[in-house]
């Protein structure tokens, strides 16, 4: 397997080779006319327990990626295997029983929310969905949680307006973690925080990474927030992996010029650092029209000819590194 399995020996979730292709249509017959390619052929497997970071610009397909692989979009190539069966030969109503072990925490913790539901209900929801406990017991599993992701209990009879922005990112990870499951997708689940609150959340997730065994596909727009919870990385851009590495190598040395331009503008808390910031020309090509060969060569400032004509394969580098590029950096 390509494409993201290096460090993945026993793979709790993996993608195989998915596409996820947008139809565009136009005119009163709704007629086909093109199509987004938001995903192309990416391949990745996520060891238990493994926390895999998935960066890149907005629109690189990142969070749909992460949609497919919870099947919440149908794939339009490819399989997603879980747990040792692929998911995409499931029936939905064994999908349906497979909700509980996978599991979604939303990047607005606000529009996630029913605001008519009071929290009690908002965490208690997927208990009453999937299993046969009385209110009762319910309601002792919804003190539990609130404990567990460091919210009041006392506070359960309120609405979520009457919540911080963070206080609702933990309510919303409370209803993840509910019924107990084993790989949860964070879909840029801390870019709508403040950076203090952030690194809260980001704490909140490893301490209950560790408590609960989860295994956790962490989507983000930036190199920075996902460097401390990750132990590997996936860069995305347009649709497609270009680099993955431990979360330590990639730092220390990025293989794709990608990659260096988006640690080059990761904030420096050394004023001594005096790295230069690489400033991408251009603007991000459409995926509709991806350009021909290397999808990053109209922006890339090492380009050279072959990058017009050749797509680059993900291939593994020194290390158990994996980098789709001609001439990666080293």
């Amino acid at each position: 397997m390509s494409s993201g399995t290096a460090g993945a020996a026993s793979p709790l979730i993996e993608a195989r080779g998915v596409t996820k292709h947008f139809p565009i249509k136009q005119g009163l017959l709704s007629r086909v006319v093109g199509s987004v390619r938001a995903v192309d052929r990416v391949s990745l497997a996520i060891a238990r327990g493994e926390t895999f970071g998935l960066v890149g610009e907005s629109g690189c397909g990142k969070s749909t990626l992460g949609r497919v692989m919870l099947q919440l979009q149908a794939a339009t190539a490819g399989e997603v295997w879980f747990e040792g069966s692929s998911l995409t030969e499931r029936r939905p109503r064994e999908l349906r029983e497979l909700r509980g072990r996978m599991q979604l925490i939303f990047q607005d913790p606000f529009g996630s929310l029913n605001p008519r539901f009071l929290v009690r209900d908002i965490i208690g929801e997927p208990f009453r969905v999937h299993t046969k406990l009385s209110s009762r017991d319910i309601d002792a599993r919804v003190v539990n949680l609130m404990e567990k992701v460091g919210l009041d209990p006392s506070l359960r009879g309120r609405y979520p307006h009457e919540f911080s922005g963070g206080q609702r990112q933990r309510i919303g990870i409370a209803r993840a973690i509910a019924l107990g499951p084993s790989f949860v997708v964070a879909d840029e689940a801390v870019s709508a925080l403040d950076v203090s609150v952030q690194s809260q959340i980001v704490n909140l997730l490893m301490e209950l990474q560790r408590e609960l065994g989860l295994t956790y596909l962490f989507i983000a727009h930036g190199l920075h927030v996902v460097r401390h919870i990750s132990d590997r990385v996936g860069v995305m851009y347009l649709g497609r992996l270009v680099e993955v590495s431990p979360a330590d190598e990639l730092f220390k040395q990025p293989l794709h010029p990608y990659t260096a331009a988006l640690l080059s503008a990761v904030p420096k808390p050394d004023p001594r650092d005096k790295r230069e910031r690489i400033v991408l020309q251009g603007d991000v090509p459409s995926p509709a029209h991806p350009p021909s060969g290397c999808r990053f060569h109209t922006r890339c400032p090492i380009a050279q000819p072959r990058c017009k004509q050749e797509e680059p394969e993900l291939r593994t580098a020194d290390g158990g590194r994996e980098v789709a590029c001609h001439y990666p950096l080293m």
